[in-house]
């Protein structure tokens, strides 16, 4: 079943918190997925994942030290979660594609976060080198889920080179904006034929939850947990916020209205 027809079938029935997410050939139960940097250190960062119930993580794998003896791939439990090695950090879509091939080499990886930056200090993807650096790695066999500008066209584009998943950003990386343009990930949602991730910007659960309501499959985030005054339990926040955002978008909101309507009939009233 496409993701355009579970969203129309669920739109008319009640959808369960935990109703499983599918990308490419993997099931998930959570749709909250979450990076790997930033935190004070590798025990928060454990026990933050723990809390959030994720079951995929992003690792930046030009950030770790593969040398360190204690470095962050021994640390993580990989038969707990699904490691998405990313390649942020690179501004060209050879850099991408080099980056991703490592990671195959290093541990048989196959699943990338695309990252393919083309501004230093807004972070915003450069769209021409990731739709590149898309085409190149799904012809070698890699599960591609590219971090992309919230742009409809590029979206598309993007699916129609084989992406397994398109990851629109809410607002600039680690801004905690929220979401800035609910319009434009409404018609992403819309046109999609395979899973919307909304990916950087969140900054809060009412965030999170948000995305959900507009239509997202997921949430991909980092800095608003890793950075958060009490890590752990914002990542028990997000866990909860996105479960809300999903259930509440597919039990279906009341009409907005100008005037009251009282909750209780006002026909029959004693006098």
């Amino acid at each position: 079943m496409s993701p355009s027809t579970e969203r129309e079938q669920a739109a008319a029935t009640p959808a369960a918190a935990d109703a499983p997410l599918t990308i490419a050939d993997r099931t998930f139960t959570s749709r909250l997925i979450l990076g790997t940097g930033k935190y004070t250190s590798a025990d928060v960062m454990l026990r933050a994942l723990e809390a959030s119930g994720t079951e995929m993580v992003t690792v930046a794998l030009r950030r770790v030290d593969l040398e360190a003896e204690d470095n962050l791939l021994q640390q993580l439990p990989l038969d707990r979660y699904l490691l998405l090695p990313n390649t942020a950090g690179c501004y060209t879509a050879d850099e991408a594609v080099r980056t991703a091939r490592l990671a195959r080499e290093l541990g048989g990886w196959n699943w990338v976060k695309l990252e393919v930056i083309g501004d230093q200090k807004t972070l915003f993807p450069d769209n021409e080198q990731l739709l590149e650096a898309t085409t190149t790695l799904v012809e070698e066999g890699f599960v591609v889920l590219p971090y992309c500008i919230d742009d409809p066209i590029v979206c598309r584009k993007l699916q129609d080179r084989g992406a397994a998943a398109v990851m629109p950003l809410g607002a600039p990386i680690g801004s905690g904006l929220g979401i800035r343009n609910p319009a434009n990930l409404r018609i992403i949602v819309e046109q999609a034929e395979v899973p919307v991730i909304v990916d950087a910007g969140v900054g809060t659960a009412s965030d999170a939850a948000v995305a959900m309501e507009l239509g997202a499959d997921a949430v991909l985030m980092n800095t608003a947990v890793a950075e958060a005054r009490d890590p752990v339990l914002m990542a028990s926040a997000m866990r909860h916020a996105v479960a809300a955002g999903f259930e509440a978008r597919h039990a279906g909101r009341i009409a907005r209205r100008l005037y009251a309507n009282a909750s209780s009939p006002l026909e029959g009233l004693i006098e």
